[in-house]
């Protein structure tokens, strides 16, 4: 029963063979899944950092270039 539970098997010549833990499908897909929550991590982390400063990620060049176009087109009107 000890052996059972060690998930491990006798052989012919009675030496204890290990039964594999996780299949190769098993594996993929755990490394897909790791691989996942690694990229949601990273999209949380960008996400947070643009929250707490949403200027810096924004180009100055488009709000600034909009302001310096059209602002004297209002007031000649």
């Amino acid at each position: 029963m000890a052996e059972h539970l060690h998930g491990s098997t006798l052989s012919a010549s009675g030496a204890p063979h290990p039964i594999p833990f996780l299949t190769l499908e098993q594996k993929a897909a755990f490394v897909f899944v790791l691989l996942l929550f690694i990229f949601l991590g990273l999209l949380i982390v960008r996400c947070f950092r643009i929250l707490l400063d949403p200027y810096s990620s924004m180009p100055s060049s488009t709000w600034t270039d909009y302001m310096e176009k059209d602002t004297f087109d209002y007031r000649i009107a």
